[in-house]
């Protein structure tokens, strides 16, 4: 079989599928829940594989799901991934209203492209004269939130790192694994489809919490030590640090205050806070991260306030890998216009992506078909067609590319590969950054 005909089988298969890819994105969609919490999901996508005929593995890093797709004599790995988390978002329409939790990032749709990308392998047949394993594999916690709650998993040895991918790294779940790629739903400009995957920021996170002494605010505020006072300080001392943040960075800080005290008429005696420093390259987040690290205590110095801040393994610069995203690039060009995909650029958010992206040959580029900005109530799916199957076409075309002819192309892009970290030294380089 030749690979025109490989994926022509695999595009009639995955259009027979349509339907079914299109409840999955769904109904993931309308049923958000937060990281190293999405047990629904995580059974849904297991019950998923197991209809398709696989023997999926559940429970790694606590929600992960894994299935292999496996022809005889596999040379290579290939890896399609699929986010299951949701953000923070309680305005969205279909946000959950305990939790505040909505998928307005677009996870549910790299769910539903990677189950549809598994189903037109299945179905057509063409995994059988693949050179390579294909494995499904659903991860947990992508987006890096409710660090409080990471924290305590973390303290009682549940997890090490707080990103899923990460900890799926750590577990060994990658050992095995050469190559990967998934795709990301995002609202696009309205002329484009698609958008190859380029560079984005990396970050570090952190924990503070601001100590000061309790006394009554009205009777008595002279002896107390306000910690919300010291918090606020140490807010604007960080916007005084701006200026020294250069333009070619992309430095971002974005404190939160997730504590302010107790009661209104006490002084607040302890105050949380939560922030991220992204940068470029992991030289400048670092730098950034010391300026920030100096503004937080001179907030607390300023009243007599204590200051204690946790470091928090982040996330590193995402880098897509060349030879995919051209192959990828070629697959898309067969399902939508070429001129309505974008070329690589740099963006400002960051994702685990990026840890792999250190570790092996892997892709992360974007689909359109939603509206709204990312992490809004406005964020929605207007396009299933495009944000679910074709998706999922892109995914299992370049898939055949990269395995076909007893996996030419990936052996070929797994040679020429120069990892910037081996395992071990990944997990040495964020010990040695996050020590106690």
């Amino acid at each position: 079989m030749t690979v025109a005909e490989m994926k022509q089988r695999v595009l009639e298969a995955i259009d027979r599928q349509a339907e079914r890819i299109v409840e999955i994105g769904h109904d993931i969609f309308t049923h958000p829940e937060l990281g190293y919490k999405e047990t629904r999901s995580a059974q849904r996508v297991a019950e998923v594989l197991r209809e398709m005929g696989l023997e999926p593995e559940t429970g790694l890093a606590i929600t992960g799901v894994r299935a292999d797709i496996v022809p005889e004599n596999p040379q290579v790995s290939l890896a399609i991934l699929g986010e299951l988390d949701a953000v923070v978002c309680p305005e969205h329409p279909h946000a959950d209203p305990e939790t505040g939790a909505s998928h307005s990032c677009g996870h549910n749709g790299q769910i539903a492209a990677m189950l549809g990308a598994g189903m037109g392998l299945l179905e057509s047949g063409v995994w059988e004269q693949l050179g390579g394993q294909v494995v499904l594999f659903a991860v947990p916690a992508e987006e890096f939130v409710e660090l409080e709650y990471r924290q305590k998993l973390r303290d009682e040895g549940k997890i090490r790192f707080f990103g899923g991918k990460q900890e799926l790294i750590a577990r060994g779940h990658f050992d095995d694994i050469d190559l990967a790629m998934q795709i990301h739903l995002a609202a696009l400009p309205q002329q484009y489809t698609c958008m190859l995957g380029g560079t984005s920021n990396g970050f570090i996170g952190k924990l503070i919490r601001y100590i000061g002494k309790e006394a009554h605010a009205g009777g008595a505020p002279h002896l107390g030590v306000n910690a919300l006072n010291a918090a606020m300080l140490g807010i604007q001392a960080i916007h005084a640090q701006r200026e020294t943040f250069r333009d070619e960075d992309t430095v971002r800080v974005h404190p939160i205050i997730t504590r302010g005290g107790d009661l209104v008429n006490i002084i607040p005696a302890d105050v949380r806070l939560e922030t991220y420093v992204r940068g470029k390259t992991m030289e400048a987040i670092l730098d950034a991260s010391q300026k920030v690290n100096r503004a937080l205590r001179a907030g607390a110095m300023a009243v007599g306030a204590e200051v204690e801040i946790t470091e928090l393994p982040g996330y590193l610069p995402r880098l897509n890998d060349p030879a995919m995203n051209e192959l990828f690039r070629e697959n898309l060009s067969a399902l939508v216009p070429a001129e309505s995909i974008l070329p690589p650029s740099h963006t400002t958010g960051s994702s685990d992506m990026g840890d792999i992206n250190h570790l092996l040959p892997s892709i992360h580029p974007y689909v359109g078909g939603a509206v709204g900005k990312g992490h809004s109530k406005e964020f929605e799916v207007t396009d299933p067609q495009l944000a679910y199957v074709t998706s999922a076409k892109a995914l299992a075309l370049t898939a055949i590319d990269l395995l076909a002819d007893e996996a030419r192309r990936a052996l070929e892009i797994k040679r020429a590969f120069k990892p910037i970290y081996t395992k071990e030294s990944y997990l040495a380089m964020w010990e040695k950054l996050f020590q106690g």
